[in-house]
């Protein structure tokens, strides 16, 4: 099985070292455009297989296409981030040009693959590439909601002083601050709610930190976290490669499903060996609903930004 990440940057390649030391998949190439520094990246990543025990090929390349034939699975991380200044359409202007080149170049060379979105904003990349693709909407995700899962779950086990793997948890709606969706009601640790464990204040608290997880690794850091997002990349992926079955919030197309319709967005879904598989529902109370139409209502404006494109 083969994977390729385009973007070797801290989150690519990360994901890079993830996939191949976990032995997900047997070949991994990382493709970005700068002269020399995925072939760097992969050849660091490859002197580690004989002291961590990986058989995994780790391939480099700049900007050669030809090198990712036959992928299975192609992550993009492509992008710029927002600069000082620069508007929100400017931003979506400049990233949803980049993700369109590189779809089309990895389709003529893996047309079967599932593809998986990074690229900011997420939600917005997700729906242009289903759209500019022409791919089946399964083979098209964005895997911000597995990241904010994820941070949701290291908060509560914070507030509960249990280990996170004990912990069930997902995050709903829009990968941004304001328009995720912590779903508290639904968590548990070993079956139990979390909610028979935690007050109201302390959920609450858990809930807004978990909004702000990577705003607030940007200003301890000075930049995007990425041992996270790439570690939820690859869980992802083993979930698409190995036919795992994962119950996974991910960016997904909607027709209907959540009362929305021609959108990606944040939902549950299936993850096998075709993309996601469907998608469940999990019966949000009122209020839940209503966060989910304004989480809906942002990424659709969001998503205007493309019009001018």
């Amino acid at each position: 099985m083969k994977v390729t990440i385009i973007g070797a940057g801290n989150v690519g390649s990360t994901c890079a070292d993830a996939i191949a030391y976990k032995r997900i998949a047997s070949e991994v190439v990382l493709l970005d455009i700068r002269e020399n520094f995925a072939e760097g990246k992969a050849l660091d990543m490859t002197q580690t297989s004989s002291l961590l025990g990986f058989n995994t090929k780790i391939v480099g390349s700049t900007n050669d296409y030809s090198k990712t034939s036959g992928s299975d699975v192609v992550v993009i991380t492509s992008g710029i981030p927002r600069k000082p200044g620069m508007t929100r359409e400017e931003l979506i202007g400049v990233n949803a040009g980049i993700v369109k080149t590189v779809t089309e170049n990895v389709l003529a060379h893996s047309p079967e693959a599932v593809i998986v979105i990074v690229s900011n904003p997420m939600d917005t990349m997700t729906y242009l590439t289903l759209k500019e693709s022409g791919l089946p909407k399964n083979r098209i995700i964005g895997m911000g909601g597995a990241l904010d899962s994820a941070r949701f779950r290291t908060y509560l086990s914070l507030a509960l002083g249990k280990p996170a793997n004990d912990i069930h948890g997902m995050v709903i709606g829009g990968h941004g601050d304001t328009t995720m969706i912590p779903l508290t009601r639904l968590a548990s640790y070993n079956g139990i709610p979390v909610s028979n464990l935690l007050d109201s204040e302390s959920l609450n608290k858990v809930a807004a930190d978990t909004m702000v997880g990577g705003k607030t690794l940007t200003g301890m850091l000075g930049t995007s976290a990425w041992y996270a997002p790439g570690a939820a990349v690859a869980f992802l992926v083993d979930s698409i490669l190995n036919d795992q079955k994962r119950i996974i919030p991910c960016s997904v197309f909607l027709e209907g499903e959540y009362g929305q319709d021609d959108i990606c967005i944040g939902v549950p879904v299936v993850v096998g060996k075709n993309g996601w598989e469907n998608i469940v529902d999990v019966n949000l109370n009122n209020a839940e609903k209503e966060l989910f139409e304004k989480s809906a209502d942002a990424v659709r404006n969001m998503n205007d930004a493309l019009k001018s494109i």
